[in-house]
């Protein structure tokens, strides 16, 4: 071998060299920064938004998708697709052990497709759905401990010198990222969801109506909405603890509280105030439909047989007001007030019954 030739050989393991160190002090900041973005900030967001730059800065796949298990129907879902044909991905959906992904999540394990045409996993109906090509995949499943809560899957990232040992590494790394995440996220809801929920009735608490009350004033404020408010207390409900105890007293609450919650439109807020009080937020509703709602809920608790299921048959009517913003009140403390007031119209009279602020007692026929 010539002079040149050692040079020549001699420079391409110096290009070689320095293009691993490059990165290899490239893949260590990605760590930082993912480290950092994990510790700094419990949004999932900024964390995916993060790994996401990261996989197209050293992988380029065509496309990349985060899939999540959905545990309720055994599916896989696209919590996040970008690239080619990301944005007819949003409302795929895929049986676990369906397709490379669902066998990925299926076995919890990784996959390097170079060629899906050899492979009788892949399902090609999403490439129907995406209307792309795809050739090779690689697919990595994103667990917390030894749960798989999804996959990570990259379209046509594999070269013709196949998918590099430290690429699947890096990947691996990202996915454990992206798992560390989603558990904070996890953890984050549902300890904002106990701290809105009643106990007893898994009804939203007093403490958050006082919340969703300020964000409905302001949208009436800024768009001309009017809402509406109904405030429910069931009719001699003391004597249901007297007479059968306080357990069997909770347990009809829940009962009560489901009713109301399936009586709600998806819009609505259903909320246990205390005690034996409910409280119906209902947006974007006129008083004379919230009249309509009031009348409704009234029928459905003074002609139900409660506690059935535990062969107590106990029957119980409710007294009822309604307020509605802006029409009645100019604050949330107001328009609470003014709907407690109404329902006390009809307790400290006839009870049974429903009554407006403004308005007085109203017919109960709906």
């Amino acid at each position: 071998m010539n002079t040149t030739e050692n040079f020549r050989g001699v420079e391409r393991r110096h290009t070689t060299s320095v293009r691993g160190e490059q990165r290899e002090a490239g893949e260590v900041a990605v760590f930082h920064e993912l480290g950092k973005a994990l510790t700094s900030s419990l949004q999932l967001d900024q964390v995916l938004r993060t790994i996401m730059e990261k996989i197209d800065e050293f992988l380029r796949p065509d496309t990349w998708s985060l899939l999540l298990v959905d545990e309720t129907k055994q599916e896989l879902y696209f919590e996040l697709a970008v690239g080619k044909g990301a944005q007819a991905l949003k409302d795929v959906r895929i049986k676990m052990g369906q397709g490379i992904a669902g066998w990925v999540a299926q076995h919890d394990e990784a996959v390097i497709v170079p060629d899906v045409s050899q492979d009788t996993r892949f399902f090609s109906k999403v490439d129907e759905k995406t209307k792309m090509e795809t050739r090779s995949i690689v697919a990595v499943p994103v667990r917390y401990r030894d749960h798989c809560l999804g996959v990570i899957e990259l379209i046509n990232c594999v070269g013709s010198e196949g998918f590099q040992q430290r690429d699947l590494a890096l990947l691996e790394a990202l996915a454990d990222f992206a798992a560390i995440a989603l558990e904070n996220a996890r953890h984050v809801k549902r300890i904002h969801e106990l701290t809105i929920t009643d106990d007893c009735t898994a009804l939203y608490n007093a403490r958050h109506m006082e919340f969703i009350l300020e964000t409905e004033i302001y949208r009436s404020q800024r768009y001309g909405y009017e809402f509406s408010l109904v405030f429910i207390d069931l009719d001699h409900f003391k004597k249901v603890n007297d007479t059968h105890g306080h357990l069997v007293g909770s347990k009809l609450l829940a009962e009560v509280g489901m009713m109301v919650k399936n009586a709600c439109r998806r819009v609505d807020f259903a909320f246990r105030y205390g005690g034996d009080e409910f409280v119906i937020v209902l947006p974007q509703s006129s008083k004379e439909n919230a009249f309509v709602v009031a009348r409704r809920l009234h029928k459905l608790i003074g002609e139900t047989t409660w506690l059935a299921s535990e062969n107590l048959n106990i029957h119980f009517t409710a007294s009822i007001g309604v307020a509605s913003y802006p029409a009645d009140a100019k604050s949330k403390v107001e328009l609470l007030q003014l709907a407690d007031e109404a329902m006390y119209m009809v307790k400290n009279s006839t009870r049974d019954g429903v009554a407006a602020a403004k308005f007085g007692t109203l017919p109960t026929a709906v």
